[in-house]
């Protein structure tokens, strides 16, 4: 009930602002007309005097008389007006008595619905019976499943389905505890493993420890096509500077992974990282690496790999050019020019890179689509676009 109260003082004091300037008009109409008249009566006896004095004649002085009497019999016309239609104050209490009625039938005919359909009496529904019906109410279904775990502690395939929740909401101590209690429950498989690892990762900071490191090497053992794992892997060998070995564990990730994946030019960079000849980065989609010219395929990225690092650097070199030569031609290609200023700056030719950027917004300017994703990636790799953006 207190709150119901509450709720009604603070209805009536916020209507009662909104109603407060709508309720104290200026000034009445009708004094706002005597007012007028009295400036008409007012001109009329200054043209008296400037007849007076001689300032102005007697036939100008009688026009401007009758102008000041046109409008007065104006003003008194529209006051007999008004008076026949209902005004003055009558008509003044009216127009307040409006907003009045507007702004409060409102919250009534609201209130009247409410007390008609709803339940004001309703208590609020407990914890228990949100739990039981979650709906997709993430943070309920996550509280559900913990409930669950803390009746049941043994239940691995719930710790299963919270540790990759607990890492993605950064709750990284509970997804820690969540992947051991997995494991300890439903054994090793890579995936756990894996998630175990990234979560060590994550809470020291980018940092691979080497109980991080053991899990990545389980997973890896468990599974060879873990990617993750295995780049997690790599990473650490390149953290305890063991560059050779780390450049060997990045390259053969490049090797084994499929033509376009996401993760291509990730590892591509920490093979440069690590005294290697990085490839030029590829687009993640396939339908943009069958628009995008020069895009090596499997067999040309497994024969890059037979090659030492000079005669690799070269064969890059000269993919790149391919694809520069190829744009000449056939400008229309964002996703070649996109290409073309990443494999530069792949390569550590900004000057090319800068080149290649603002040919591509010669023929997609900044105004379109592709135009912003030129200036995307210029921004992104801090270029600069000087010149040709508007």
């Amino acid at each position: 009930m207190t709150l119901w109260i509450l709720l009604a003082v603070i209805t009536a004091g916020v209507s009662a602002v909104l109603i407060w300037p709508l309720m104290t008009s200026a000034r009445p109409v009708e004094e706002l007309r005597e007012d007028e008249a009295a400036v008409y009566r007012d001109q009329l006896r200054e043209v008296d005097r400037d007849r007076a004095q001689g300032l102005i004649g007697v036939e100008e002085a009688g026009y401007a008389k009758a102008e000041i009497g046109r409008r007065l019999l104006a003003l008194a016309d529209k006051r007999a007006d008004a008076k026949g239609t209902g005004g003055g104050a009558a008509s003044r209490a009216r127009h307040r008595l409006a907003p009045l009625s507007v702004i409060l039938c409102v919250p009534l005919i609201g209130l009247c619905l409410y007390l008609f359909l709803g339940n004001p009496d309703l208590p609020a529904q407990p914890l228990e019976a949100r739990l039981a019906n979650p709906g997709n109410n993430m943070a309920l279904l996550v509280a559900k499943a913990e409930r669950h775990l803390a009746e049941k502690p043994d239940d691995g395939a719930g710790w299963d389905l919270l540790a990759p929740i607990y890492f993605r909401a950064m709750r990284l101590g509970d997804a820690e505890m969540a992947y051991r209690n997995a494991i300890r429950l439903n054994g090793e498989s890579s995936e756990r493993l894996a998630g175990l690892g990234e979560t060590l990762v994550a809470s020291n900071e980018g940092v691979v420890t080497e109980d991080a490191r053991h899990a990545f090497d389980r997973a890896v053992a468990l599974d060879g096509r873990n990617m993750r794992a295995r780049f997690y892997a790599a990473l650490a060998l390149e953290q305890a500077g063991r560059t050779d070995d780390a450049r060997r564990a990045f390259e053969a990730i490049l090797k084994d992974s499929p033509p376009g994946a996401a993760w291509i030019s990730l590892v591509s960079e920490h093979i440069g990282k690590n005294g290697g000849a990085p490839l030029a980065a590829a687009p993640t989609a396939p339908a943009a690496a069958q628009k995008a010219p020069g895009n090596p395929n499997a067999a040309q990225v497994e024969a890059m790999q037979q090659l030492s690092p000079q005669e690799r650097q070269q064969m890059i070199a000269g993919m790149v050019d391919t694809l520069a030569a190829r744009l000449r031609d056939d400008p229309d290609n964002i996703e070649g020019w996109l290409r073309l200023v990443r494999s530069y700056m792949v390569l550590g030719d900004k000057a090319k890179a800068s080149d290649a950027l603002k040919a591509g917004l010669k023929t997609f300017p900044a105004d379109q689509e592709a135009g912003r994703r030129l200036l995307a990636l210029a921004k992104e790799t801090g270029l600069s676009a000087e010149g040709v953006t508007p």
